[in-house]
């Protein structure tokens, strides 16, 4: 509060009234707009998808300037849906969006943050799940893992995986890819997290016993040709088969039409290449071989 003649920081005036103060509420406050809010009133979702922040060298800038504020709920709209308390320490609001921002903002002594509050997707546990998850979905930096974790998380929250699809605007089949890779042993998450297994073939290993996926990952880099000793590894192809081999060999195998393709491709480009792709397709569209 400021002196008498003096401005009133209307941020600080509802971060001083109680709980139970009708700021809170959804029907005030849903949103509305609150730029600086101290760090100390904010915490990270407990239920953010990401398990980690990663590198924060690209919200260096936020020091100075922040460019998207972040998304929150109020404490009340959360212990709604969550009960426990602990989670929360003293924090008045729960970044569900933003928490790499408000990570940046503690890691380059930033005061405060500027926030949008949404006690709106406080509506269901699922709801919250969705908003967390969808801004994080596809991003580069969001690794395939946190990705099926996400997905999981969710599928349990909806109550099953063709619900998971439709909050998600997804195929039943990607969401079952997303949560066969929670099936692999340890040390192929790891690997696939370093970018040293590929998806694809992640997906191939899912699908075989824990005890021998580590054997047959060894056995497709080791072997020439395709490994059919190890249930589950009969697709996996290794050098000096390349990788537009491979993918005809798939297209045929399972008649994949141009729709699938475009799926395919959005799943696993990023915006450069798919631009990159298709003017390499609108080059070489005339030298390929009609058949």
């Amino acid at each position: 509060m400021a002196g008498r003649g003096g401005r009133v920081d209307l941020a600080d005036l509802a971060g001083s009234v109680g709980d139970t103060s009708t700021v809170d509420a959804p029907t005030n406050s849903d949103g509305v707009f609150r730029a600086n809010v101290p760090l100390g009133q904010l915490v990270a979702n407990p239920r953010n998808p990401r398990a980690e922040v990663g590198n924060l060298e690209d919200l260096a800038t936020i020091v100075d300037r922040q460019l998207q504020p972040g998304t929150v709920v109020s404490r009340a709209a959360w212990l709604a849906l969550w009960p426990d308390a602990s989670q929360l320490g003293a924090a008045r609001w729960v970044v569900v969006n933003g928490c790499r921002r408000l990570a940046a903002c503690h890691h380059y002594r930033r005061a405060g943050m500027d926030v949008v509050i949404r006690d709106s997707i406080a509506g269901s546990k699922d709801t919250v799940l969705w908003a967390a998850i969808v801004e994080n979905i596809d991003r580069q930096d969001f690794d395939v893992l946190e990705e099926a974790n996400a997905v999981e998380l969710l599928v349990t929250e909806t109550g099953s995986a063709t619900a998971a699809a439709q909050r998600l605007g997804r195929s039943p089949g990607w969401i079952s890819q997303r949560r066969a890779l929670l099936k692999l042993a340890p040390g192929l998450q790891q690997a696939l997290r370093k970018g040293e297994l590929a998806v694809r073939l992640a997906r191939s290993l899912a699908q075989v016993p824990l005890a021998q996926q580590v054997d047959a990952w060894r056995k497709a880099q080791d072997r020439r040709g395709v490994d059919r000793e190890v249930p589950g590894a009969a697709d996996v192809a290794t050098e000096p088969v390349t990788p537009a081999t491979v993918m005809s060999r798939a297209f045929r195998k399972v008649k994949a039409q141009p729709t699938d393709l475009v799926v395919a491709v959005c799943e696993n480009y990023d915006e450069t290449q798919i631009n990159e792709l298709i003017v390499l397709l609108s080059r070489n569209r005339r030298l390929t071989p009609k058949t």
